[in-house]
């Protein structure tokens, strides 16, 4: 028979019951909203400086600014809504590493096919994608648990927002050789900014998607026929894309029947552009290949839709 404790006798410590932690750290909830604002209210004033003073060094805060900012929010969201059981370094490392090493290995390619053609962009094409799933596929050397057709969607959208920074650093540069007013310059970098992560995002999420959904469970990857397949076809859609736009000079002395001929896919302005003639090669470079970018989202939104493999976290802010 149990006896009461004496007086005095301080009561034990019940523990509550510890609430389980979160699976996963909610690392910079809402950081994509905060890196927007943010970028817009820097890019703003730094963009009517370049105007108004019409210096090319004051355009240099513009463009990097406005060549990484749309890539680098595309990443954030990602990581927050559909990737942050990946890793953090997972996502670094292709949009760092990856993003590095499909330039190089796409600018290797190019440089070696003389000019302008749709053989050219559909061979420049091929070398840019194959060297972003190998990009893709070295980021991941060691983390053999990163696999799935989800994975592959978010990590090849990022490693696409990675390339799609620096390219447009360097559409931005080649606009500053064919464009002499600055407005034309800051239009071409801002339009390719805010095109260039969605139509190459949406092209290596497709192929990387497809490449993950194949990896083995020991973290070979397999180059099956259809990775290749959907490599070609995100290839086709690429060369489409630019095809659309070299052909634009062309499609603009034509419109406006000013400025000497050009030739099918020139490249850069037409010779001694008027400003109207900018602006009008502004819209036209853009409207092909977001048509062809937007083909390509769709292709990447079906595979996500076949495969609902989405984290609890998907309708977090």
């Amino acid at each position: 028979m149990s006896h009461p404790p004496p007086p005095g006798t301080p009561k034990a410590r019940i523990p509550h019951p510890q609430q389980p932690p979160p699976p996963y750290p909610r690392i910079g909830a809402g950081l994509w909203r905060r890196c927007l604002t943010g970028g817009l209210a820097v890019w703003a004033p730094a963009a009517g400086l370049a105007l108004a003073t019409r210096s090319t060094a004051a355009l240099t805060a513009p463009v990097l600014l406005g060549a990484f900012l749309a890539p680098v929010v595309l990443v954030l969201w990602a990581y927050e809504r559909h990737g942050r059981d990946l890793g953090v370094s997972a996502v670094l490392g292709c949009f760092l590493a990856g993003g590095t090493l499909g330039v190089l290995g796409a600018s290797l390619t190019a440089a070696s096919v003389p000019q302008p053609s749709p053989g050219r962009y559909l061979t420049a094409a091929l070398a840019e994608e194959a060297a972003k799933l190998g990009a893709l596929a070295f980021a991941l050397r060691r983390q053999p648990a990163v696999h799935g057709t989800r994975a592959g969607l978010v990590l090849g959208a990022v490693l696409g927002a990675g390339f799609a920074a620096l390219e447009s650093t360097g559409r931005a540069l080649d606009a500053a050789l064919w464009a002499p007013d600055p407005w034309g310059q800051l239009e071409t970098e801002l339009v390719h900014g805010l095109l260039a992560p969605l139509g190459q995002g949406a092209w290596t999420a497709v192929a990387g998607g497809v490449l993950l959904a194949l990896r083995r469970p020991d973290g070979r990857f397999r180059y099956a026929p259809p990775v290749v397949a959907a490599c070609v076809g995100v290839a086709l859609l690429h060369a489409l894309a630019e095809t659309a736009r070299g052909l634009a000079p062309w499609l603009v002395v034509r419109l406006t029947g000013r400025g000497v001929e050009t030739g099918l896919f020139a490249p850069g302005y037409p010779p001694q552009p008027s400003a109207s003639q900018q602006h009008l090669l502004t819209l036209v470079s853009t409207l092909g290949p977001a048509l062809v970018a937007l083909a390509g989202l769709a292709w990447a939104l079906s595979l996500a839709r076949r495969n609902p493999s989405y984290p609890p976290w998907r309708n977090t802010p």
